[in-house]
């Protein structure tokens, strides 16, 4: 079931659509409670009218399936839309303060036509979605059951808001991160922000194709400093490389699978 909070009005970010989908069994079951995925880019995950090209992430197929085999926990998923300056609200701000951060304002001067808003996009998220959804809907609101999801520059964001509120969301799901928008700012950021290991997931993976192909360089590092601090791979933190992949949604579909499975 999907069920609309159209033009979702904030004080912080322009409105736009956010789109909450119920597992087929939640009116059946009024005695059980729902962890949260929320994810990134909403237009793209469930209706093909909507999705760029007219593909969509397949995740509510996905986590449907994952559910009924019992290899993730009961949950619900709220898709919300990007903007118009997408760039803006997805390109991590903090790290943009970085004395080396100047040569990435240069390089994107001509995609990010307004001042970057993350942290008010975090805000909207995190103080005015979250809240509507716990009101409205069965979830389970603590930390622990709620995650967070994305591709490109929403993995960025992903992995900005789990640093930024690590009591708020258990784990964030970065697919084809795209690390080019925060090369050379990233990793000191991650040393100071990212949470200790034991009580949080993190997933990331990369294509080899399109965009995916500059990803794997610069992913790396990255790697590395997740193993210095402390987090275990295929436990805590996952990274995974796919050979041939392109950076789209019909890739994102074909591997979903594994970081439902991974974060849930």
């Amino acid at each position: 079931m999907l069920l609309r909070h159209d033009n979702f009005p904030s004080q912080f970010v322009p409105a736009r659509h956010v789109h909450v989908w119920l597992p087929d069994d939640y009116a059946q079951w009024p005695e059980t409670r729902y962890s949260v995925l929320y994810m990134h880019d909403g237009q793209n995950l469930f209706d093909p009218a909507t999705a760029m090209a007219g593909e969509t992430w397949g995740v509510a197929e996905a986590l449907a399936r994952l559910m009924a085999a019992g290899t993730v926990r009961p949950t619900i998923i709220v898709g919300i839309f990007n903007h118009i300056n997408r760039w803006a609200e997805y390109w991590p701000e903090r790290p943009l303060t970085h004395p080396h951060a100047a040569h990435l304002h240069q390089q994107f001067k001509e995609i990010l036509t307004v001042p970057v808003r993350s942290d008010n996009y975090l805000r909207f998220v995190v103080t005015e979605v979250k809240p509507l959804i716990d009101r409205t809907y069965r979830t389970l609101p603590g930390g622990a059951d709620t995650f967070i999801m994305g591709s490109s520059m929403g993995g960025l964001i992903s992995l900005y808001a789990l640093c930024e509120y690590p009591g708020v969301f258990a784990g964030a799901g970065c697919l084809s991160t795209h690390w080019p928008a925060v090369e050379g700012i990233i990793l000191p950021y991650l040393e100071e922000a990212l949470p200790g290991p034991g009580r949080h997931k993190l997933y990331f993976d990369y294509g080899t194709a399109t965009l995916d192909a500059l990803y794997e360089p610069l992913q790396k590092p990255v790697d590395a400093l997740m193993t210095r601090k402390g987090y275990t791979e295929g436990q805590d933190w996952l990274t995974r490389r796919f050979e041939g992949a392109e950076h789209n949604e019909p890739a994102w579909r074909a591997r979903i699978d594994l970081p439902l499975t991974f974060l849930l």
